[in-house]
């Protein structure tokens, strides 16, 4: 594979090369922009810990899984359109491609109104719902409402950073998500350190910064002349295209519902247990961000790849996929689960001072740590069969383990491990639950993938069916 600054910072054809080599390519940009992502969230955790107090911390927790709800249905449609970009451009059909982006900016509009205006609305009522404690409620209502205020930026830069991937350019959303990040951190210090406007200023500060990142992505996307075309003409919408996307989107939307739903009602039952384990709960979920990043940068790595290979017909590559991503996505993750194992109370100690939440924070984070694996396995398989248009597999693996798994034993544990000293029951059973789901997730996504329903799926955008078994000694 030559290696030119054209090709490091535009449209990837991922479609030729040696398979590690490309993944890798591709993938530690994403696995870099995934930790830009989290280091900017959890700076407003530490930010907030530190400046403000455990009270606010607890606030910005409680208000997390009402807003990755809210957002669960455009991260479905930009699931959707990445997968969608990738086939086309692995088509080589740049009519369709140009299409289908325009299409693709007219849902992130429709959607993204839609989503600020229930967001901004519902914010107040879904806390109280929660039976979010009275001492942090009116805290996450502000920071919920300012953020869905400023969700298009959001929006559209998600979904460019989207389109992006699918082209198989991965350096410039990463380019603009550490601007992002750069901009954010020096804002958030400046909004809470120096202007003291709480957690409102810490909302305030990344919806600024993401709309920085948004109309970067869609400069570049003009630019990109020699793959496709963006213009106002082509956002006129059309009908299949629309449904394609929504089709193969809405089911990865409804996997993120149903994750986003359940931590909703483990958010209620975290509640119960006071603000110690709340705060302790919020600074557990910036840690395990971390952890899953590799994870998450792979599973994308494999939608893109294996959604330009299912394009371009290279059956070989495409069933190849799963040993190349399974091999870097484990030795990745094997590394970092040691890191959280050896370093969790330096970890906690950068978020919150309190020993109670630290001494939580460890014992969760040791629990956790067995799932970590588990969860490489089922993003990297979940990841092919998206590429291949299998998008409602792992949304029914998702909805057993979560619904059927982790929310029904998260409650049962906390039942029977009330006592005098633990009238809400044991903290661990918040956690012991969400490490079950994440084992049960991967043999699950192993027994499906084997199945091979995605294959059905390849086959029809390739035009025949993919075989069972790849021709031994293909030419790559």
């Amino acid at each position: 594979m030559k290696f030119s600054l054209k090709t490091l910072f535009g449209a990837q054809d991922m479609t030729v090369g040696n398979p590690t080599a490309v993944l890798l390519k591709f993938a530690i940009p994403l696995l870099i922009g995934n930790f830009a992502q989290q280091l900017y969230n959890t700076v407003d955790a530490i930010v907030v810990g530190h400046y403000i107090g455990d009270t606010a911390l607890a606030a910005v927790g409680a208000a997390n899984p009402i807003l990755n709800l809210l957002l669960s249905l455009f991260m479905g449609v930009a699931t959707g359109a990445g997968i969608i970009v990738a086939q086309f451009f692995g088509a080589k059909d740049r009519q369709m491609l140009s299409k289908s982006v325009g299409n693709i900016l007219f849902l992130t509009v429709v959607v993204g109104v839609a989503v600020t205006l229930i967001g901004t609305l519902a914010a107040r009522p879904f806390l109280v719902l929660l039976d979010t404690p009275a001492e942090i409620l009116q805290g996450a209502s502000d920071y919920l409402s300012i953020f869905m205020i400023g969700f298009i930026g959001c929006a559209f830069y998600n979904m460019g950073s989207g389109i992006l991937r699918g082209l198989g350019d991965s350096v410039m959303p990463l380019i603009y998500l550490l601007i992002c990040c750069v901009i954010n951190i020096v804002l958030d210090v400046a909004f809470v350190a120096v202007f003291h406007m709480g957690v409102a200023g810490v909302a305030l500060a990344t919806i600024i910064a993401q709309f920085v990142s948004a109309v970067l992505c869609l400069v570049r996307l003009r630019r990109m002349r020699s793959v496709l075309d963006v213009n106002l003409k082509l956002m006129r919408p059309d009908r299949r295209l629309c449904a394609r996307v929504v089709t193969i989107g809405m089911p990865a939307g409804l996997t993120q519902a149903v994750f986003s739903c359940a931590a909703l009602v483990v958010q209620s039952l975290t509640n119960t247990f006071g603000t110690s384990v709340i705060a302790a709960s919020t600074v557990i979920m910036r840690v395990d961000g971390f952890a899953m990043m590799p994870n998450f940068s792979y599973g994308n790595a494999m939608t893109t790849y294996v959604g330009q290979n299912v394009g371009a017909r290279k059956t070989q590559r495409v069933h190849e996929s799963a040993r190349y991503g399974l091999k870097i996505a484990l030795i990745t993750c094997a590394l970092l689960v040691l890191c959280i194992l050896f370093f969790g109370e330096a970890l906690m100690r950068a978020f919150t001072s309190t020993p109670e939440v630290i001494d939580i924070g460890v014992r969760m984070l040791r629990l956790l740590a067995v799932g970590y694996m588990a969860v490489a396995v089922t993003q990297v398989l979940s990841g092919i069969m998206r590429g291949a248009g299998d998008t409602v597999t792992p949304m029914l693996i998702s909805i057993i383990t979560t619904v059927a798994v982790r929310v029904p034993i998260a409650y049962l544990l906390a039942h029977f491990t009330k006592s005098a000293a633990q009238p809400a029951g044991a903290p661990e059973s918040l956690f012991i639950s969400l490490m079950v789901s994440w084992v049960l997730g991967a043999v699950l996504s192993a027994v499906f993938y084997k199945k091979g329903a995605w294959k059905k799926k390849a086959g029809a955008v390739m035009g025949a069916a993919l075989p069972d078994e790849p021709a031994q000694n293909a030419k790559m």
